[in-house]
């Protein structure tokens, strides 16, 4: 805003600004120009990502809480894990990875999850693959959203294939 603000007084240039986000309804199956399109809103990516995934990680979060499980009775642990299951690994602490970990192996749904998000993640951090295999790629992860039984999931990868 401030850079806007400048730039009506003739006291700055905006030399580029972010693309919009479109949306192709129309279109099915992944291709070149929906993988561009992923990999250049990549951040819109994942906070749609963690967006449409936030309601059932809390509920299954919610259900842990209700079971024994060892080292997951904190409540605050728990909604850490939220929070974590958003965030690379390597940027943890090792105590928290270890949390993590265990509630990964309690749930079957946050493992499936948190798998997902690092497959994603990784769509865009192989710059060395060719486009023709990052289309492939960017297809499977598609199917495997949907073939996964998580409804959010599926909502998230059919609105990742209208990307355009």
């Amino acid at each position: 805003m401030y850079i806007r603000i400048l730039e009506m007084l003739d006291l700055a240039t905006v030399c580029k600004v972010a693309p919009k986000i479109r949306f192709n309804l129309t279109k099915f199956p992944c291709d070149a120009d929906t993988l561009k399109a992923v990999i250049a809103h990549r951040y819109d990516v994942l906070a749609r990502f963690a967006k449409y995934l936030n309601q059932p990680t809390i509920t299954e979060i919610h259900n842990l809480s209700t079971r024994a499980i060892p080292g997951l009775q904190d409540a605050r642990a728990l909604e850490a894990v939220r929070h974590w299951l958003q965030t690379d690994v390597g940027l943890m602490a090792e105590k928290d990875q270890v949390e993590l970990d265990q509630a990964l192996h309690s749930s079957q749904l946050l493992s499936t999850i948190y798998s997902m998000r690092q497959n994603l993640v990784a769509l865009w951090s192989s710059s060395t693959t060719s486009t023709e295999q990052l289309v492939k790629d960017l297809e499977n992860w598609c199917v495997l959203a949907e073939e996964s039984g998580i409804g959010a999931l599926q909502e998230f990868s059919r609105k990742l294939r209208c990307y355009n």
